[in-house]
């Protein structure tokens, strides 16, 4: 006896078994606000099966949809000022992540890159996100779900961003850790705990414009969102309103405009090791920045 599926029922079980696996994702839907194309990176954590695509362009104005398996984590990100040819070979100004290809294929974001990490049916079944300027920051993000808590970063960091910190012409802002490696910005070594790992003057600016988002590494108390029986998420990119074409369109050398210098006034500040003469004038710059801030965060909760 003939035992084989007719083509119509094997249709008919392809079916089933899609709606099947499908009922068991989560839909993440990537939107595309800012006035010029990005290239979204997806990395997944260490042991975690990658998804469909590791990366893919997304024109201004458009959005792409993603199925995400249950217990997936890992994190997102935006590339920009990237140059691929028709193969889909080359690299990006900021967000780059080493493949030399449009796909990242297991290779996460170079700092600075604004960062949305994921871990998706975690501790109770809950989904938990977060928006992190550990890594620096390249682009305004917002993560939203219905029935959930929104959380990102709206805005505009590059023009806030101190002067040693700047990247690519303006187009990035370096987390402090990444631009002069000292143990109490990247909270290592003797920093390496909640309690002896504190903010410092970078953080705090970054944190008054953003004060959802991870500012540095032990940020987590108001930092990590949580979500129960989310089917569907969305992250957008410039959600309010697009960086500076000035500081996207200008992308020099990897390290131009960058001051790395070890005794900047606001590095210096922020460890407690200011020249007794330079207070005065670096206090002065940084109550004028962390004003211009409150300023933008106020005026992005009212427009």
């Amino acid at each position: 006896m003939d035992h084989l599926l007719s083509p119509s029922c094997l249709v008919l079980v392809s079916v089933l078994l899609f709606l099947f696996f499908k009922g068991d994702c989560t839909t993440f839907t990537f939107v595309n606000k800012c006035d010029e194309i990005v290239w979204p990176g997806v990395l997944s954590n260490s042991g975690i099966p990658p998804l469909e695509a590791t990366g893919f362009a997304l024109p201004a104005g458009t959005s792409r949809t993603l199925l995400v398996p249950a217990s997936w984590s890992g994190r997102f990100w935006a590339r920009t000022g990237c140059n691929f040819d028709a193969a889909g070979r080359g690299f990006c100004a900021t967000g780059d992540c080493g493949s030399g290809q449009v796909e990242c294929n297991g290779a996460g974001a170079a700092p600075p890159a604004t960062l949305v990490e994921f871990t998706l049916g975690g501790g109770g079944g809950a989904d938990y996100y977060d928006v992190s300027l550990v890594d620096g920051y390249n682009l305004p993000v917002a993560v939203e779900a219905a029935g959930c808590a929104a959380t990102g970063c709206a805005a505009d960091l590059n023009q806030l961003c101190p002067e040693e910190l700047r990247a690519w012409g303006g187009a990035a802002c370096r987390s402090a850790c990444d631009a002069f490696g000292r143990a109490e910005f990247c909270c290592s070594g003797e920093f390496a705990s909640p309690s002896t790992c504190r903010p410092s003057a970078y953080s705090e600016v970054f944190k008054s414009a953003c004060p959802q988002a991870y500012s540095y590494a032990f940020d987590d108390a108001t930092s990590t969102f949580t979500c129960a029986g989310a089917q569907a998420y969305a992250i957008t990119f410039c959600p309010v309103s697009s960086p500076s074409k000035k500081a996207m369109r200008n992308y020099p050398s990897p390290r131009a405009g960058i001051v790395l210098q070890d005794d900047s006034w606001l590095a210096s500040l922020a460890i407690g090791e200011a020249n007794p003469t330079r207070k005065r004038s670096v206090s002065l710059v940084f109550v004028v920045s962390v004003s211009v801030v409150v300023v933008t965060t106020l005026l992005f909760q009212f427009l």
